[in-house]
């Protein structure tokens, strides 16, 4: 399992971040002061200034700095992290209650989906059901958490708010404060999915904002690839501890496989359309090639490839991203679903891990990381 890239200002809020007094869960009243502005951390680069004579070459209007280009692709990555992880605590929810003990369903899987297990270990003794539910839903110190990602994705919307919609960036601080307020209500199971289908239902209603309200232009794009990184980055990783779980647990969970591949669909918000695609029960061998490479579902991997390559052709010097994009792409095409034994899809599910990982370096080479171009050729869309 490979880890989550960090944006400049989350690995400065990191070393930035005071150590926890207690192992409790502690959600912050008021935004954290760790969490550094974007424009902060970038001040010392060089970047391309929005005169005349620096126009984008698809809309005809001044092109963005390089660290509004990054604050906005954060910003959407972000976003889509905050909803995923929700999405997780939903369904792992329901699925722990639905099986019976012995099939020794447990918490630490979303410890292993999220990339957190050793920030958990830092801070809590066991992965049980209240903690991992604290550390991923509320804990300031765990910057992944469902509040520390809207933070993130508010913080860098404020660097670059000249470029959305009013009511996006005010319902964007408005959702962060109300979990906030409401935050005692995420971790009891009597409250818990009134929570998270508030977060998930104000992050939908902010993704018909960003489709409906936004010219779809350079700054759509940025966004628009951030969450299509993140969206297929979190379907890899649920496949992959998919496949942990049943390699080291098959005996316990075969009587439900069924209903585990329910649970995966469901977090993924894929069951029902599985159904009316595939037509016939749930079947691990399908639900993996429906996620892997339905190119109509939203969230399959080859979906999110091919919509990245979309918006990277509105954006310039994207011949490199577009070339690795590609790369991604004939690794799902051409794998062999009935092939893949749970070792084996770990093994593999690791490969597209890092592969979307060489993807967002090289997004960062091309369109962020402003010194390693002339300033003639910074075209930054």
């Amino acid at each position: 399992m490979t880890n989550r890239p960090m944006s400049m200002s989350q690995s400065q809020s990191q070393s930035m971040s005071p150590s926890p007094s207690s192992a409790g869960a502690t959600a912050p009243s008021d935004p954290p002061a760790a969490h550094a502005e974007p424009s902060v951390a970038h001040a010392d680069r060089s970047v391309v200034a929005a005169d005349d004579e620096s126009r984008s070459p698809s809309t005809g209007g001044p092109m963005l700095l390089s660290r509004v280009a990054e604050a906005v692709y954060w910003t959407g990555r972000y976003l889509e992290r905050a909803e995923a992880t929700a999405r997780l605590l939903k369904v792992h929810t329901e699925l722990f209650l639905d099986l019976p003990k012995s099939a020794g369903v447990d918490w630490e899987p979303l410890l292993l989906v999220t990339g957190g297990t050793e920030a958990f270990r830092d801070l809590y003794r066991e992965p049980g059901e209240e903690d991992v539910v604290a550390f991923l839903g509320i804990d300031a110190r765990n910057p992944d958490s469902i509040l520390g990602s809207l933070d993130r994705a508010r913080t860098n919307m404020r660097t670059a708010r000249f470029l959305f919609p009013r009511e996006l960036c005010e319902g964007l601080n408005n959702q962060y404060l109300l979990a906030v307020e409401e935050c005692e209500e995420a971790v009891p199971r009597r409250s818990r999915m009134r929570w998270l289908d508030s977060i998930v239902a104000e992050c939908q209603r902010m993704s018909g904002i960003i489709s409906g309200a936004m010219n779809h232009d350079e700054v759509y794009a940025f966004l628009r690839i951030g969450r299509l990184v993140e969206r297929a980055d979190m379907t890899t990783r649920v496949l992959d501890v998919c496949a942990a779980t049943f390699f080291h647990s098959e005996d316990q969970l075969r009587p439900y496989a069924d209903v585990t591949w329910m649970s995966v669909l469901k977090s993924l918000s894929a069951y029902h359309t599985y159904r009316r695609h595939v037509q016939t029960r749930v079947r691990g061998a399908d639900a993996m090639a429906f996620l892997l490479r339905d190119p109509q579902f939203p969230r399959s991997v080859e979906h999110c490839l091919i919509e990245i390559s979309r918006s990277l052709i509105e954006l310039p010097r994207h011949d490199e991203p577009l070339r690795v994009c590609a790369e991604a792409e004939t690794m799902v095409s051409d794998v062999k679903i009935q092939s893949l034994a749970w070792e084996g899809l770990h093994r593999y599910a690791d490969q597209l891990q890092q592969q979307l990982g060489v993807l967002h370096l090289c997004l960062e080479e091309q369109y962020f990381a402003v010194e390693a171009h002339a300033p003639s050729e910074l075209a930054t869309a």
